[in-house]
């Protein structure tokens, strides 16, 4: 089983950055490929980003593209999202997950498991 802790969220104003974190335990974490997904009110769940085991492959949605990062650390069992020149359409809680389908599956929320409790990011204009 595995348990994923995400935080870093908070409120900042329209250009400011954030630097997300999820913890994750149980299981071996450097064997696992990771999203990031987020949900705002009334919508539904929407990819951010996925990183391979290695970090050596990301994949990013269009509208977070060239504006948020996604790393990890594999010796600290932690992957971490950097979001930069925030907009308030970020505005949203984020959630990181373990993807348990294959890659080509990243972009689909059902493609993956173990999802953490999610983190508040509240983008002010």
């Amino acid at each position: 089983q595995v348990h994923l802790v995400e935080s870093g969220g908070g409120v900042v104003q329209a250009g400011g950055s954030l630097r997300l974190s999820c913890a994750a335990s149980g299981g071996t974490f450097s064997e696992y490929y990771m999203g990031w997904f987020r949900q705002a009110p009334g919508k539904e769940r929407e990819f951010v980003a996925a990183i391979s085991p290695s970090a050596r492959t990301t994949a990013y949605a269009d509208s977070v593209k060239g504006r948020f990062t996604s790393s990890r650390d594999n010796a600290k069992n932690t992957v971490y999202l950097q979001m930069n020149d925030l907009k308030p359409d970020d505005t949203a809680v984020y959630y990181c997950a373990v993807l348990t389908k294959q890659w080509v599956a990243h972009r689909n929320y059902e493609a993956y498991d173990y999802w953490g409790q999610g983190t508040q990011v509240s983008v002010s204009s």
